[in-house]
């Protein structure tokens, strides 16, 4: 194994290559290699036992009663509701149990004793705002040093940017942030980005994932501390046969108000319900795609995923990758652990609401997806849990809407019609319609309790925990919860349509694509909102004019779904404004401990990032080569060397760009003649660069 910082030159990009093997998977035959599967042990059964049996009896239960509550007769409709009504009430059941489940949560620890392993901290990053990137690597490498695995681990920045003037913002960054970190920085840029992240990913390890034993995988806007870095290695290192284990990140940094609230929820709710999913899963847990270690050994054997057949959105490139990958390595024996108890796990968030439904829109494809992958050969069967719970947790959003829908036209038919006593001529006594409306009653209190107690739980958890008394105090904290709660309440009927209009433009074949993530969003305007839920507006309006007409108690019921409809272009725009986050803050609203006292790693990144060159937009990025001489030495000496088998569109681009600087009287028009491509093979290539910049400006 090569060492890491044995005889480097860090006046290349890159490392020298140190490829491995990484075969693509045959998903219909057994995997090959990996350690023998050992069985999970009794907590894990136990708690297995609580969350699907206990789903299952909450389902029967559900069932049981609605059946009953429309008599031995039921109408189609009924029937109907019965079907919808179902697994609906076993989805709320099954959360309320896996959070239950968290009693059997095992009781980690970080074992002592040497530990070499090489590690290496990636980051795909794909048009992002690289300075903020860069500055929570630099801030990261600060630490580990500080931990004392700088001599063992390194940074590698993985970019997909198709865009070539985003391409100059990210070298000009790295390079400086090379001469302040204290561990090898690294960065390479695709010429071709296919398979997206997972492509990314994989080509690194083939080309240099030799160099390491484990791997660190991070998102553009999410960070690991240097001592969480350090316990992940020592459990690894400690147990040959795990091949990941995922953190749970604390979602930070949020500004608007909808950020805010997902931050507080996460932040409240989610160690309960991270200790309910870790101690079901067992060691075949998950994997989010970031923000988790991975033995390289593991992952070049088991996770070279092939492509789907057929075309988007169900075939090509598997787009919810992570998920298959930590099935993959299932599979194959190793073991995949969700550790609840490691803090020092940090995540952005998206910062409105319709910037949340574009990210769900390409979840939810790459989820639909996995329905083609439960035939995988050896998948174990908690791997096919986690892929059943990732398509209804979309699918569940059409179920409720017809659960209502169906509802609503049940009791237009109880109101409309005139029930028919005697069906039969020579009946003696009259059959009565049947509907225990006392009972539906009991059921909907149930569903609801299910629903919030979770939530009452967690928040009463955290007033005996120092968690209150960082967060503001009790008070704040149950006023907080109360708050989101309802501005959930109002979002959550908005959601439910947005991915019912996702899943019907998934299932009609229209494929989501690639676009670059929203890190920081801003107040969209009022036609920008108007566009977006004028048809949730019509909906509410129009279904809250019929029943004021035909059914008014039914408002009670249906009040708060019809609210958020009519209101959602007010809570979409108000929920994205900074203005309003700031103003929840000074009253104390949503406060999360990572708020109050930010950790030390995310205000470092910060200063970090003020002291990193600041990005330039559209063409001026390149204009700066053209007249700064540093920054055009400073983004050649970030290139890699073009490979010989170079990309046939590449090459094309490179002998026209070369043709039309070589007749360009000046740098602009040389600009101005180029395309997309040809600039990109310009910015790619030192002697084109060298070759354009001396032209007169």
């Amino acid at each position: 194994m090569v060492d890491p910082l044995d005889g480097l030159n860090m006046t290349r990009s890159v490392p020298p290559l140190a490829p491995l093997p990484m075969p693509v998977q045959d998903f219909a035959a057994m995997p090959k290699g990996g350690p023998a599967r050992q069985m999970n042990d009794l907590r894990t059964w136990m708690a297995r036992l609580l969350t699907f049996g206990g789903a299952l009896v909450i389902a029967i239960i559900g069932f049981t009663q609605m059946l009953t509550a429309f008599g031995d007769d039921p109408t189609v409709m009924q029937i109907a509701l019965l079907v919808l009504f179902t697994p609906t009430f076993a989805w709320v059941g099954f959360s309320f149990c896996g959070v239950l489940a968290g009693l059997f949560a095992p009781n980690l620890t970080t074992p002592e004793g040497p530990n070499d392993a090489r590690v290496v901290v990636v980051m795909p990053i794909y048009h992002e705002d690289v300075a903020v990137s860069t500055g929570l690597l630099v801030a990261l490498a600060n630490q580990l040093q500080a931990e004392g695995m700088a001599g063992r681990t390194e940074i590698f920045i993985l970019s997909d940017t198709r865009d070539p003037e985003i391409a100059v913002n990210e070298t000009l960054v790295v390079h400086q942030a090379r001469q302040i970190s204290p561990l090898p920085i690294w960065y390479r840029r695709r010429l071709s980005n296919e398979d997206r992240k997972s492509g990314n990913v994989a080509e690194f390890v083939r080309n240099w994932g030799g160099r390491y034993d484990q791997m660190v995988v991070l998102d553009a806007d999410s960070v690991i501390s240097g001592a969480t870095v350090r316990e992940l290695s020592a459990r690894m290192n400690a147990d040959p046969r795990i091949g990941l284990i995922q953190t749970m990140p604390m979602l930070v940094g949020g500004e608007t108000i909808f950020a805010r609230l997902t931050q507080f929820a996460g932040r409240v709710y989610g160690p309960m319900i991270a200790r309910g999913v870790s101690a079901w899963s067992g060691d075949t847990g998950n994997y989010w795609g970031h923000n988790a270690m991975i033995r390289i050994k593991a992952f070049t054997q088991a996770c070279g995923l092939p492509r789907l057949s057929g075309k988007p959105p169900f075939g090509g490139t598997i787009l919810s990758h992570d998920f298959v990958e930590a099935a993959a390595l299932c599979r194959a024996g190793w073991k995949v652990r969700l550790d609840h108890d490691l803090r020092g796990s940090f995540e952005g968030c998206p910062p409105t609401l319709l910037d949340m439904a574009a990210r769900e829109r390409r979840w939810a494809q790459g989820n639909l997806q996995h329905s083609r992958l439960f035939g995988m050969r050896g998948l174990r069967g908690i791997s096919r849990a986690h892929f059943f719970i990732g398509i209804m947790g979309f699918l569940m959003s059409p179920l409720w809407l017809a659960l209502i829908l169906v509802g609503l036209v049940l009791s237009a038919t109880v109101l409309l019609s005139t029930p028919e006593y005697f069906p039969n001529s020579y009946q003696l006594f009259p059959e009565w319609p049947v509907f225990d409306s006392q009972r539906m009653l009991w059921l909907f209190v149930a569903a609801m309790t299910l629903l919030l107690l979770p939530k009452f739980i967690a928040t009463f958890r955290a007033f005996s925990r120092p968690l209150a008394k960082q967060a503001g105090g009790r008070k704040r904290v149950l006023a907080s919860a109360l708050f989101e709660t309802i501005l959930s309440a109002l979002i959550a009927p908005v959601q439910m349509l947005v991915q019912t209009r996702q899943i019907f433009e998934i299932l009609s074949g229209r494929d989501s694509g690639w676009d670059a993530q929203v890190r920081a969003g801003h107040m969209p305007g009022w036609g920008v909102v108007l566009r977006h839920h004028w048809a949730h507006v019509a909906l509410g309006l129009g279904t809250l004019v019929v029943l004021a007409t035909f059914s008014p108690e039914q408002l009670i019921w249906l009040s708060p779904i019809l609210a958020g409809l009519i209101l959602s272009p007010l809570t979409s725009r108000l929920s994205a404004s900074p203005l309003f986050g700031r103003w929840a803050r000074m009253r104390g609203l949503l406060l999360t401990p990572e708020e109050r006292n930010p950790p030390a790693i995310l205000t470092e990144a910060v200063a970090i990032t003020r002291r990193l060159p600041l990005a330039v937009s559209g063409r001026d990025s390149l204009r700066r080569l053209s007249t700064d001489r540093q920054a055009l030495d400073n983004h050649i000496a970030m290139l890699s060397p073009l490979p010989e088998d170079q990309p046939r569109s590449l090459r094309l681009a490179r002998i026209t760009a070369e043709a039309k600087i070589a007749h360009a009287a000046t740098r602009s028009q040389a600009l101005d003649d180029m395309d997309r491509s040809e600039t990109d093979a310009m910015v790619l290539d030192p002697a084109l660069l060298t070759r354009w910049s001396s032209l007169p400006a």
